[in-house]
């Protein structure tokens, strides 16, 4: 049986992943994903409206035209985790293959309400929830297993394909974190298991091989909101707070001290009240009791105008907009655009890195300064990542010892950096490690 993989999205940028591979005449597609700052480009874009060969054209979902000429048919579709660099372009996409949709529980209900949302194209797939430890059998031939990891959303796995002629594992995206806030470590004993069962290739994110050392535990990031937000106990000025929507262990750390400093956490933005909603209904989080959270744009004016009200002193806001995104909850209280007012000392802290292209470094720094033209001080990088270091990489490659490793989930300076470094450790670039731009076929030997 011929093993092939073709990379699809996220060879060339940061985004819009997606990946295939070829067992025989069986496909196996393994994520979905936009890349959103193509998008924000285009202002004028509304996805839910946009055809699939438009968003093609402007480089805001994978080409996937490129699989017409691959000779076999796609048995499954695959999503590790439930981030929109995954799973943004499943609506676009998924139709035009006859599979089903296979991710993790609450990725899968992500995923679900992605497809609802569609205005353009009918989503028939079948979406199936497979949780981590278990195995779902696509064909005789194919065997998909999840294993569980730490990512910076909950309930992430690593899918794992056994073929007939080895493991193929993809691993876009992963951390390990041994001591995290919510969930197990990652199945360590598992993936050591693998390594001796035979990795046949190892598929895995380039996006901070650069990166020296271990990436930091979320236990880490807990203890810096923690030391700044409780420092500010008895303090009468605001205290506002800006992270991902969809990195549930962060928000639940933010809103715990928040109660814990006698303030009301208020979730606020039309993400962050999905993210939170889904986890908390699906029982992976319990936030405390006097949360609460709203999406709808005129239901955070008037919960704003409240607090105004009622003294900023008693809430603490956790709000969208750390990118500096145009119209986002952060973006328009920097503009002065909403009830809520920033005065001289209130508190503004970025719980969230800035994700490394042009615009959004540009957009938040236009942000950082509207605020400080307030008198709001800034707190910055209280953060940890959700990717793995170079020596997280080392560790992972020496517990499976794959065969052959596909630096992804990077542009091409990365994946030359993973290919170096895998030199390192005695791989040989275009032998058994093989850097690939979008559209590149590769066929295992």
């Amino acid at each position: 049986m011929e093993i092939e993989i073709i990379a699809v999205g996220g060879y060339d940028e940061v985004g819009r992943n997606m990946t295939a591979v070829r067992c025989g005449k069986e496909i196996v597609i393994f994520d979905m994903g936009l890349r959103l700052d193509q998008l924000m480009i285009h202002e004028d874009a509304e996805v839910d409206e946009m055809h699939s060969l438009d968003l093609i054209k402007i480089k805001a979902i994978p080409d996937d035209t490129v699989l017409q000429n691959v000779e076999g048919t796609v048995k499954a579709i695959v999503c590790s985790h439930g981030h929109l660099d995954h799973i943004g372009a499943i609506p676009k996409l998924a139709h035009r293959y006859k599979a089903p949709i296979i991710a993790t529980p609450y990725a899968t209900e992500l995923i679900r309400q992605q497809i609802s949302g569609e205005k353009k194209f009918g989503v028939g797939n079948r979406l199936f929830a497979l949780s981590a430890g278990q195995k779902y059998t696509i064909s005789p031939n194919i065997v998909l297993e999840f294993v569980h990891t730490q990512h910076s959303i909950i309930d992430t796995v690593t899918p794992v394909l056994h073929t007939p002629h080895g493991a193929i594992v993809y691993a876009c995206d992963f951390k390990f974190d041994r001591t995290p806030v919510i969930g197990k470590p990652p199945d360590f004993a598992r993936f050591r298991q693998l390594g001796k069962e035979g990795v046949l290739a190892l598929i895995v994110e380039s996006t901070y091989i650069h990166r020296p050392g271990r990436c930091p535990s979320e236990r880490i990031a807990r203890d810096l909101v923690r030391d700044v937000i409780t420092s500010f106990e008895d303090d009468k000025s605001s205290i506002l707070v800006s992270t991902f929507s969809s990195h549930i262990s962060r928000v639940k750390t933010i809103a715990e001290c928040a109660h814990e400093i006698g303030r009301r956490p208020v979730f606020l933005g039309r993400s962050m009240q999905k993210y939170s909603t889904t986890a908390e209904q699906m029982k992976f989080v319990s936030f405390p009791p006097t949360a609460s959270v709203f999406g709808d744009r005129r239901t955070v004016d008037r919960v704003m105008r409240r607090m105004m009200k009622e003294g900023k002193e008693k809430f603490l806001p956790i709000v969208t907009g750390h990118q500096g995104e145009p119209g986002s909850i952060l973006t328009r209280i920097a503009h002065g655009d909403t009830p809520y007012q920033l005065n001289k000392g209130d508190k503004v802290l970025f719980s969230a890195n800035v994700i490394p292209n042009p615009m959004n470094y540009g957009q938040r720094y236009v942000v950082e300064q509207l605020l400080k033209k307030t008198g709001a001080r800034v707190f910055e990088d209280l953060h940890v990542s959700g990717h793995a270091y170079r020596e997280d990489h080392y560790e992972f490659i020496q517990m499976l010892q794959p065969q052959h490793i596909i630096p992804a989930h990077a542009d091409l300076k990365m994946t030359a950096g993973y290919a170096e470094f895998a030199g390192d450790l005695g791989y040989t670039v275009n032998k058994d490690v093989h850097p690939m731009r979008n559209g590149q076929r590769l066929r295992l030997k």
